[in-house]
């Protein structure tokens, strides 16, 4: 009886974003060219990455991995939604929403975890820079990004089978323009509990643990600068950190105004919202971010379009 309760419904309706049809061809081309945006932009970071020798180095090691990790990301939910907004369709069926929920955590966990190792190679840069070479080696590197990759797929593995064992069997509408695990959560006719308990265990282990190790590196790193107070010194700290700090409070901004803001009446409209800032527009802007706010990376990609450089 279960299993018949499972089966029974075979597809989800996403609502999409709260626009009016005559706005949808204006948000279209708009979501579109963020895509695009997103996708060309990290993948010119990777790009960019591989043709420098310059920048075969622990910090750009994680980053080149964070940008792919950006292009899987927005890949996830925008060529659905977009797919979606072209066809005027708004179904998925159960198996590419249970498929989606499970990427879709994955890459949100994946990107909290490599932003973690970030900051500490931030840390070890600022605060032991002598020990720096023997810390970030790379076997140490490679074991961090492993680590985060395996992590995040088990953590949205066990979400995921969490998932798919509860039964949908009255409304399949969904208040979002991708298949969001708190909202089929409430569609749900079981009962959710140990869903909810899992959700609230693992968000520690994912979101704050990682964000209190991010601070308090940055912490040691800004005690570090003022107890050598030095022009030089402070610039060259936030060459190295500002871009970092700057994606760190774009992935968490967005988080903390999700779940910790109280809630309003329009709390739908809201997440959409909020889910639009972190699936497409902090994606998009994290190239502009590292390019602009980052010298190497600006040497990197005058030198390489002045040169026609583009043999791998």
């Amino acid at each position: 009886m279960k299993k018949e309760n499972q089966s029974s419904v075979s597809e989800f309706i996403l609502l999409g974003l709260p626009i009016r049809p005559e706005e949808q061809a204006m948000f279209y081309a708009l979501f579109l060219a963020m895509y695009l945006t997103t996708v060309l932009g990290n993948l010119l970071i990777i790009l960019l990455i591989r043709l420098d020798s310059h920048l075969h180095t622990p910090m750009y090691f994680f980053l080149s991995h964070l940008a792919f990790t950006d292009v899987s990301f927005s890949s996830v939910t925008a060529p659905k939604m977009l797919m979606n907004m072209l066809t005027q369709s708004q179904s998925i069926s159960y198996a590419e929403c249970i498929s989606q929920v499970y990427f879709f955590l994955m890459f949100v966990d994946l990107d909290s975890f490599l932003l973690t190792s970030m900051a500490y190679d931030r840390y070890v840069a600022v605060c032991h820079p002598l020990h720096y070479t023997r810390i970030m080696s790379q076997r140490i590197c490679f074991l961090l990004v492993i680590l985060s990759w395996i992590s995040s797929s088990v953590i949205s593995l066990l979400h995921t089978l969490l998932l798919a064992h509860l039964s949908f069997c009255g409304d399949n509408t969904l208040p979002h323009f991708f298949c969001d695990l708190s909202a089929l959560l409430k569609l749900s006719s079981s009962d959710t509990t140990i869903n909810e308990l899992v959700i609230l265990t693992v968000g520690v282990v994912v979101i704050t643990l990682p964000l209190i190790c991010i601070l308090v590196s940055y912490g040691y790193i800004g005690a570090t600068i003022l107890r050598t107070p030095s022009i030089k010194g402070i610039c060259k700290a936030l060459s190295t950190c500002g871009s970092h700090l700057s994606v760190v409070a774009m992935y968490y901004g967005p988080i903390i105004g999700l779940y910790f803001v109280p809630p309003s009446n329009n709390t739908n409209n809201k997440d959409v919202t909020v889910a639009v800032l972190y699936t497409l527009v902090t994606p998009m802007l994290n190239p502009f971010i590292y390019s602009l706010r980052n010298r190497d990376m600006k040497g990197t990609l005058k030198n390489v379009f002045s040169r026609g450089n583009f043999s791998l």
